[in-house]
């Protein structure tokens, strides 16, 4: 019944005996030979009717059909379809790149354009609900409910392979290596940072316990002062934003690595500082003078300065090779040393002052002063001072040896691109010159106060102590900030998108403000035990001069992070001339400040009212430079945004200052300002503080100070 029929044709369908042959068994074919199994091949190219004319498989259509009219095809002549599933043929030719666009470069592993926050790409796709949701389509349906006998019956009639078990996965070659080597330099490089800060904190607590905060103090933080101004005015500025590209890219272009382009750098740094450091030693006097006249007019003071000098100066030519030596490093991937070997210095320099008040005694009980510092003192102080530069830059060799580097001197300068780079520090060298113009004016005017004072404490000493301190938590908290975001805000700069730039720079002055705000009210309101207990040993009035220096510095550190953070956009978009027209503009209003504060003020306060200059020089300078990176973006700047963050702060902080401020007074007039007395009133002060702030702002919903304590509490498993 399930027969095909075969109408007349003849052809032995159905088991009719052929004419003039044998009998055929009903599958077989005209030849007499007998096909595979249909069930063994497969099912979608067996087909038992291929020879047969299609319209003969119905009856109803084979009596309905005109022949005549329309003769049915021969046998075999029937064309076959196209298989349901086949991949279009490949192109001939490749796309002409004329019309068609090429594919684009694959996105890096790092933060990106497209990836503004440093998401991972795989958890940023856009995927299917089922994806999204249930993660049900890891199970694939098959296009064809029949295709699993299609995969059963390909063996033709051998047995099913079993699967082979797939290959490891290669580990993925991306840049998440790259990423994670940045973040561990990145962390090592502000480990190094931290450490050497904190050392150098301790540094200047024993020299002033050695020293004391009068003419003494004064002359020795002048003398080792001058070597860094000299060779920033000279070799510093451009050696760090001009020479250091040009070595890393001599690193990559050149045949050998650039080795002969650094050998030939270093050695020109050699000859350089060399030649400064025997014509600053020669007019060491004359230096002096032009730092403070006051200790130069003081005979037995120019005497103990000029001599601390001679031994501080060829500090110059050490630094210059501890810089090159460490961009060596640098651009080798060593990052570690440049960091960490300044550690050394303050080391030495802490045992060296540690030593020094072992045999003589504090100063609080020598009462040592200019005319009373035996030479010997003097003498061990100073190769102290040298040898820790020594020490500091004789630690990278080792270093560089590891990395395969061989210094040997080259004189062969001319025609190699040395000429050129010199040419490109102009305005680097302009911008230091002019910071380090403000700078020596108020050194001048700050050793003047001091001894017209009578007071210890109020010189240039307590000054350079108190700035310290102050500039510890820009340096620990907006830098490491930026840092994080300045690679994002230079590609968007490169990229030309100012919004992403806008939003980088709001983000960094937001997150910064959160840690710098109230550390700002803390100086305000606890400064004055917060120096009592760091400088006692100096004396408790010298220390309370430098807690009141202390407290005229503090809400000055707000617009001093803010202005280091819109300077960075500028420094995104390649432009140095801003900032160096800014910083002229902050060294001058600083400079006039401070000669208005020691003509006006009384010369115990002179210093106090200079700290207070040097916060409101870089509020101007804020104002200019935020007016101009405004109008480079566009006009827009998230001002709203950043100020209401802003106020809102200070608003929170404001009532916090006030209360751990009464608590800190009241604490000090009833224990004293002793280590005890000023201990426990940093303490309870400084917890009402950060606790009616903390809450404060909690209930005012800051959104960033929220996000600080999700961040801490995710942190500790809360």
């Amino acid at each position: 019944m399930n027969a095909p029929y075969d109408g007349d044709r003849g052809q032995g369908a159905g088991g009719a005996a052929s004419p003039g042959g044998p009998p055929v068994p009903p599958s077989a074919g005209q030849d007499g030979s007998v096909p595979p199994d249909p069930y063994l091949q497969h099912a979608y190219d067996d087909d038992p009717y291929r020879a047969q004319d299609l319209t003969a498989q119905d009856p109803v259509g084979e009596a309905l059909y005109d022949r005549a009219a329309h003769p049915p095809p021969p046998p075999g002549t029937y064309q076959e379809p196209a298989p349901l599933y086949q991949q279009p043929p490949p192109a001939p030719y490749a796309p002409d790149p004329r019309i068609w666009a090429q594919t684009p470069p694959p996105e890096p592993a790092g933060p990106s354009r497209h990836l503004p926050y440093g998401d991972h790409p795989a958890t940023t796709q856009f995927v299917g609900v089922d994806d999204l949701v249930t993660q049900a389509s890891d199970d694939r349906q098959e296009p064809d409910a029949f295709a699993h006998l299609f995969r059963d019956q390909e063996g033709s009639g051998k047995p099913p392979v079993p699967p082979q078990p797939e290959p490891a996965p290669a580990p993925a070659k991306s840049g998440g290596g790259k990423v994670s080597g940045l973040l561990k330099s990145s962390a090592l490089m502000a480990a190094g940072t931290l450490v050497s800060r904190l050392t150098g904190f301790v540094r200047s607590l024993v020299i002033t316990a050695a020293l004391g905060a009068a003419m003494l103090g004064d002359s020795f933080t002048i003398a080792y002062t001058l070597p860094t101004m000299i060779y920033i005015l000279t070799v510093g500025g451009g050696l760090n934003s001009v020479f250091v590209p040009q070595l890393v890219r001599a690193m990559k272009d050149d045949e050998d690595g650039g080795e002969a382009f650094a050998n030939r750098l270093l050695t020109l740094v050699m000859v350089a500082l060399g030649l400064i450091v025997a014509a600053a030693v020669l007019v060491a006097p004359v230096l002096i003078q032009l730092m403070s006249s006051t200790i130069a007019d003081d005979v037995a003071a120019n005497s103990v300065a000029v001599t601390f000098a001679r031994y501080c100066l060829p500090t110059i030519f050490f630094m210059g090779v501890h810089v090159v030596m460490g961009q060596i490093l640098n651009a080798r991937g060593k990052f570690g040393a440049m960091m960490w070997t300044p550690v050394l210095n303050n080391i030495v320099m802490i045992i060296t002052f540690g030593l020094f008040i072992w045999v003589y005694g504090t100063s609080a009980e020598s009462r040592m002063g200019v005319d009373t510092i035996p030479p010997e003192g003097v003498r061990l102080l100073g190769i102290g001072t040298l040898l820790g530069l020594v020490v500091q830059s004789l630690a990278m060799i080792p270093y560089l040896r590891e990395t395969g580097f061989r210094f040997r001197p080259r004189f062969d300068w001319k025609g190699h691109g040395l000429g050129k780079t010199v040419k490109l520090a102009k305005w680097t060298v302009l911008f230091v010159l002019a910071n380090q113009a403000g700078v020596l004016v108020v050194t001048q005017l700050a050793t003047a106060a001091g001894t017209a004072s009578g007071h210890d404490g109020t010189g240039f000493l307590a000054y350079s102590n108190a700035q310290l301190i102050w500039g510890m938590p820009q340096a620990i908290i907006t830098v490491s900030v930026m840092a994080a975001l300045l690679p994002r805000i230079s590609r968007a700069a490169h990229d030309n998108d100012p919004g992403a730039v806008r939003d980088d720079i709001s983000q960094g002055l937001r997150n910064s403000a959160v840690a710098i705000v109230p550390v700002a009210f803390t100086f305000l309101a606890l400064g004055l035990p917060m120096a009592t207990l760091l400088y006692a040993s100096s004396g408790i009035e010298a220390a309370r001069s430098m807690g009141f220096i202390l407290m005229a510095f503090a809400l000055g550190l707000i617009p001093y992070s803010v202005q280091y953070v819109v300077l960075r956009g500028f420094y995104a978009y390649e432009d140095t001339r801003t900032p160096f027209y800014n910083t002229v503009i902050v060294a001058a209003v600083n400079a006039a400040a401070s000669a208005l504060c020691y003509v006006v003020l009384p010369a115990r306060w002179a210093v106090v009212g200079m700290a207070f200059s040097y916060g409101l020089a870089y509020a101007v300078g804020v104002g200019v430079a935020w007016r101009r990176l405004r109008n480079r973006l566009g006009g827009d700047l998230d001002g709203a945004h950043i100020v209401r963050t802003y106020a809102r702060l200070c608003m929170a902080a404001v009532p916090a200052a006030l209360a751990g401020g009464a608590v800190g007074f009241g604490i000090l007039e009833l224990v004293g300002t002793g280590a005890l007395g000023s201990l426990a009133a940093l303490i309870c002060g400084g917890v009402l503080l950060l606790g009616i702030f903390f809450v404060a702002a909690k209930k005012m919903r800051i959104e960033e100070v929220n996000g600080l304590v999700g961040m801490v509490r995710g942190r500790l498993g809360r």
